[in-house]
């Protein structure tokens, strides 16, 4: 983990990294790998994680292994909610370009959460309800957010979400997650081609330099949603997520 901020309360500090760690690994540690990825001592790790324990923002499961605990739902939702507020200028004026429906999201442990939408004017259109959550191996949004993710973490978060297939067109397997998150990374954006639901399409670019992973989309029927459209979509999804990570202290 980074070394202690100038000024900063290394407690404070070591306990932020507790859960940062925990959030990465997209489910449960022990204490000893805990204390490995963040760098301290046994004793250390186990005094930090006894209190919050306490405070109920981590929680010690059956099998001794430490999660998140669900006092942070309240923060959560909170800081979600004003990020979804922030972000609807910018998805506005991706629906007032491509006409179709807009989205952001966030990774909530091993799914992506829907904290803001803009929909599209026409009659037929995709909707997504903010607060929905979903699988992240077979959304647009979802995938963006795997990409910029290290394989390790990518693997964790399959093997506590599991890999249900929506569609004959979901991705089955681990391996060909990570080869389609390789494309990813290299052409600069995400595609939903009928994996979450059979006749929609989606194209999807992650905020770089966010706080917590997320991203944005357009999304909308196969019939309109094709290559031409995601020629005109990606470059204004990408200058969209520069405008929104402009916002964010470096």
């Amino acid at each position: 983990m980074a070394a202690q901020t100038q000024g900063g309360v290394q407690s404070v500090e070591r306990a932020f990294d507790i859960l940062e760690v925990l959030t990465d690994a997209g489910g449960a540690l022990p204490l000893s790998e805990l204390a490995e990825r963040c760098a301290l001592p046994l004793p250390t790790i186990h005094r930090l994680a006894r209190t919050l324990t306490a405070r109920g923002y981590i929680r010690q499961l059956g099998d001794r292994r430490y999660a998140l605990g669900t006092r942070l739902m309240r923060f959560g939702d909170a800081a979600s909610t004003q990020l979804g507020i922030f972000a609807r200028p910018q998805l506005a004026a991706l629906v007032a370009e491509l006409e179709e429906s807009a989205n952001m999201a966030v990774r909530e442990a091993d799914q992506v959460l829907y904290i803001a939408q803009v929909p599209s004017p026409h009659t037929m259109r995709m909707f997504t309800e903010v607060g929905k959550r979903a699988p992240m191996h077979n959304t647009g949004v979802g995938k963006a957010i795997l990409a910029q993710l290290d394989e390790r973490t990518v693997r964790s978060i399959v093997e506590q979400a599991g890999m249900a297939r929506a569609t004959e067109k979901s991705i089955a397997t681990v391996d060909e997650l990570l080869a389609e998150l390789a494309r990813i990374r290299e052409r600069g954006y995400a595609i939903d081609d009928n994996e979450q639901e059979i006749g929609v399409r989606c194209f999807a670019v992650a905020i770089p330099g966010s706080p917590t992973p997320m991203a944005i989309s357009v999304s909308g029927p196969t019939s309109r949603v094709d290559e031409a459209f995601g020629l005109r979509a990606v470059p204004l999804l990408q200058r969209a997520a520069s405008v929104i990570a402009a916002s964010f202290p470096q």
